[in-house]
This record gives structure tokens, sequence and C-alpha cells, in this order.
């Protein structure tokens, strides 16, 4: 047997040790993702299309295939609460399959069709809906701002239901392949602005952080301090610099404690490693500001309580509470 130095014999004891308790070590913080889809497989067309960042077509073969990998990763990061907007049979299912985790939204997409707010309330009521998010008229050709959306946004603060807003762009050629009536132009958040005067108790956040419309979002979250951000889909989808540039703009701002984390999971599963990873590789942000974001800030949006994560006493308006 080779002799080995008492010294380095004790070092390699060393590493051993701190690998076995590295191993040992409590999953990573905690992570709220507040954009996520219930998505079946058909939602973005049939086939699927590829991941617009890697060109390669999603891994799974079923809805159900879509939302186990999807929950899985979830669960492979930490994350401890999603809000899952799509399809009210599709958002159901989730629920159903990860009620701890999953936390309840709609979508509100590229049909004329609206939600019936009717069933809305009574989703809102069973607790199958928490969150109205999300809203995405602009693929439909409506403003925010225009007199068909506000059913929605009286629900909302009537019930004191957070609202998740599309705003800023959406994917190439939009306009010809699914949605006439998309314009980019309505992706403007300065179009908030009337909805937030008429509507002073709504809590709204800017998906997309507004992207690219970026001093006008800055304009409406000085303006109006309950209006917080998500970073979905910009996070993974644009090149890196661009969108770290649009995020250091931001927080220097002075908006570091509005800015939250999403990923903009679609169908693409792979998508929420690569979100996380645009927030890490930030490296102008500090590990507090990115606790934010991660996590400090959607707590506090949602107004949920630290330790339990269950939601602290509503608004006093008589109504349950949505998130529970």
């Amino acid at each position: 047997m080779k002799f080995v130095p008492p010294i380095i014999a004790r070092a390699l004891l060393l590493l051993v040790v701190a690998d076995h308790a590295s191993s040992q070590q409590s999953p990573t913080q905690p992570i709220i993702d507040m954009h996520i889809h219930a998505f079946g497989l058909d939602q973005m067309g049939n086939p699927p299309p590829p991941n617009p960042r890697t060109g390669k077509a999603t891994p799974t073969r079923t809805d159900k295939e879509l939302m186990e990998a999807t929950l899985s990763e979830l669960k492979r990061y930490n994350i401890v609460k999603a809000v899952a907007g799509g399809p009210r049979e599709d958002v159901t299912r989730w629920l159903a399959a990860d009620p701890g985790r999953i936390i309840g939204g709609t979508i509100f997409g590229s049909s004329d069709e609206r939600p019936d707010v009717s069933l809305l309330r009574d989703d809102i009521h069973a607790g199958r809906l928490s969150v109205l998010a999300e809203l995405a008229p602009i693929y439909a050709g409506i403003a925010p701002n225009d007199p068909k959306m506000e059913p929605y946004w009286a629900l909302a603060e009537e019930l004191d239901i957070p609202v998740g807003f599309h705003t800023g762009l959406g994917p190439p050629r939009t306009p010809y392949n699914c949605c006439p009536k998309f314009r980019n132009s309505l992706g403007n958040p300065a179009l908030l602005e009337e909805v937030l005067v008429r509507h002073p108790k709504l809590r709204v956040y800017l998906m997309h952080a507004g992207f690219p419309y970026l001093q006008e979002t800055i304009a409406i979250m000085h303006m109006y301090p309950q209006v917080y951000a998500d970073v979905g889909a910009i996070v993974w989808t644009r090149p890196r610099e661009e969108f770290h540039e649009h995020l250091r703009t931001l927080v220097r701002s002075g908006f570091g404690k509005r800015i939250m984390f999403g990923s903009d999971q679609m169908i693409w599963p792979e998508a929420i490693g690569a979100a996380i990873e645009g927030i890490e590789s930030a490296k102008f942000l500090t590990e507090e500001q990115k606790r934010d974001i991660f996590y400090n800030n959607a707590v506090r949006f949602l107004r949920l309580d630290e330790k339990t994560l269950q939601p602290l006493s509503p608004r006093s308006t008589g109504k349950p509470n949505p998130l529970k």
C-alpha cells in the first residue's frame, strides 16, 4: 500500500466530509414562478412549434407528459408556487395533479370569445382561479383600456384578485400565423394608465416586464406603486445581453423590490431552467436582489405568509381569499 503523508490524508478526509455534507444539504432556496402555462400540446399549433431558443421540438408527446415534465422541473428547482394560466379544463387538471404548488390562472388570448365573468367569479369562489393571468387581449386586437375589458378589471378589483397582464411583444409573424388582429402597439404598458386610475385597488403585474417599452414601463411603475412586473419569456428568449440591459435599467430605476421571476414555460419544460439561469447569470444583481426577484417580491405581491406560503387575511370585502 502506498504511503500517504498525514497532512494529505487529513485534507482528503476533509474533502470527503465536505462532499458528504454538500450532498445532505437542503434543497436550493425556494422560487415562485409567476408565469407558466397549463397547456395542452396543441395549444400553440399542430404540430407544436420548436423551442424558439434551441430550435428543438418539445420532448413531450402527450398532454400528460407535458404536465408531468413541467411539474418535475418545478420540483427540481424548488419552485414552491407557480401561477399557471391556460384553458379552464387544463388548469383544473394541473391543479388536481399538484394543488400545493399550482396557483390557478386563466387565459384570455387569440379568440374574440372572451371568458364569461360569472364563470370566472364562480371559479374564484371555488378556489379554482386565484390570479387573472395571463390576460392577453392584444392577441384579439383589444387594448387594456378598451371598454370590453372593463368587466374583468372591475371583477379583479372587487374580489382583490391579482392580474397578470401581457405587455410587450408576441412571437414573430403572429398576425400571419394565428391572430390577424394582433398589433405590437397594443402591448404598450402606457395603455394601462386609465385602467389604473379607474381602479386604484387593482394589483397588476406586467408580464414580460413591458419589453421593449422600457420608458413607458418605468413611467407606469413610478406612478402606480401597486404595479409589479415579471420577466417571463424575455428572460430566456431574448438575447441575454439585451435582457440584462432591460433588467438592469429597471433595477437602477428603483424597482428591484417589484420585479418577479417568471419563466413563461409553455410547451418546453426546459425553459424553466433556462429562465432561472437568466437571472443567476446577471452579475450586476446582488444575492439579495436575486432573492427578491426569485421569491420575496412575489410573496409580498401575492400577500403570502412567508413561513407557510398560505394567504394572509384578505382585504375586508366579504369575499373568500382566492389563494386559499
